[in-house]
């Protein structure tokens, strides 16, 4: 009989089981209080019962363990300083949608080398994610493969959909089952209904396939997510974080029976991946919202200890601790600098 199954598959290993591994690093109770109360307060912004400026701000993704943790640190305080005008939570993002190929981000691939011991990855990204939380930090990623849920999705306080995937059936069934508020990107060509297609459908129950807390493929059936919400990323025709496309994108949402409320990525397309041109428009979008636009709910930034970008070449040794291995970021300074700028311009919560 010929061969018809697996003919293009070298290997399939097990992993260990989402409940396995949970229990194996377990959130904690502190932590488990602080991931609903930041939840609650994400939530709270986007229905505008809480007046401060949300901010996703960090490394575009988590590489260096030690970085990462130091980037944290800061930002934890920064965070506490200026928690009457601003909501601050940190990426960890550990997965990277690629338009082609390239390296897929830290649980899929740890090392750094093409070995993708995603065993190891998830143990280290569940692990970060809990120091990033034991310092009163919300955390937030992107949730790219739709099993990862299951081994990080408590430890997260907000998460997004990419512009890659938005209009994906099975991002938005996820998205509808998700227990954080989430974010979903306009599309890569700029185009801003399939975000809100996506939302209207993670908004609403859904039935799909999924695994369990044992590992087990299941039937997953949701309530839908009320907590979802528009971001403006900018696409193939350009940035759309000007108030003309601020407005534009408000009354879409609002035509659609949907909350006209919006976070704007200062990154992406929005500066044409230059992170020297990211704090301008972040100030431009802070403008708008200190003008009167409410609907602008908060901003992302990504930024890391050094800035700029650099390539994996040769071993992990050689890179240069505390800059990107994705898209360029924005330097710590700059980053901090920027924030307490922001808090100035916006009213304080109290």
């Amino acid at each position: 009989m010929p061969r018809v199954s697996d003919l293009h598959v070298n290997t399939n290993t097990a992993l260990p089981s989402p409940r396995e591994l949970c229990r194996e690093i377990p959130e904690g109770e502190a932590n488990a209080t602080f991931v609903a109360d930041s939840r609650a307060a994400i939530a709270r912004i986007l229905n505008g019962e809480d007046p401060r400026f949300l901010v996703i701000v960090g490394p575009c993704s988590i590489h260096d363990l030690k970085a990462g943790r130091e980037y944290a640190e800061r930002l934890a305080e920064l965070a506490w300083e200026l928690l009457d005008r601003v909501l601050i939570v940190m990426r960890v993002y550990f997965e990277k949608p690629r338009t082609t190929v390239g390296w897929k981000g830290l649980i899929m691939d740890p090392r750094l080398d093409g070995t993708h011991d995603i065993p190891a990855g998830l143990r280290l990204a569940r692990s970060f994610m809990r120091e990033v939380l034991s310092f009163n930090l919300p955390t937030a990623t992107e949730m790219l493969d739709p099993i990862t849920p299951q081994y990080i999705a408590d430890l997260t306080c907000w998460s997004a959909i990419g512009a890659r995937t938005v209009e994906s059936q099975t991002h938005r069934e996820m998205a509808s089952g998700l227990s954080m508020p989430v974010g979903f990107k306009n599309a890569t060509s700029g185009a801003v209904m399939p975000a809100i297609n996506g939302i209207k459908a993670a908004m609403q129950p859904q039935t799909f396939l999924g695994i369990n807390e044992d590992g087990l493929a299941s039937m997953v059936t949701t309530t839908g997510n009320k907590d979802c919400h528009l971001i403006l990323r900018g696409g193939d025709a350009g940035p759309n974080y000007d108030p003309a496309s601020i407005r534009a994108s408000l009354a879409l949402l609002e035509k659609n029976s949907l909350p006209p409320a919006l976070m704007v990525d200062a990154s992406h397309a929005n500066c044409d991946k230059d992170c020297a041109k990211m704090p301008d428009v972040f100030r431009d979008i802070v403008r708008q919202r200190a003008s009167g636009t409410r609907g602008i709910i908060g901003a992302m930034l990504e930024s890391n200890l050094v800035a700029g970008a650099q390539s994996i070449k040769g071993t992990r040794d050689s890179l240069l601790y505390g800059q990107s291995i994705t898209d360029p970021c924005m330097a710590w300074d700059t980053t901090a600098a920027l924030l307490r700028e922001a808090a100035e311009t916006l009213p304080t919560a109290r």
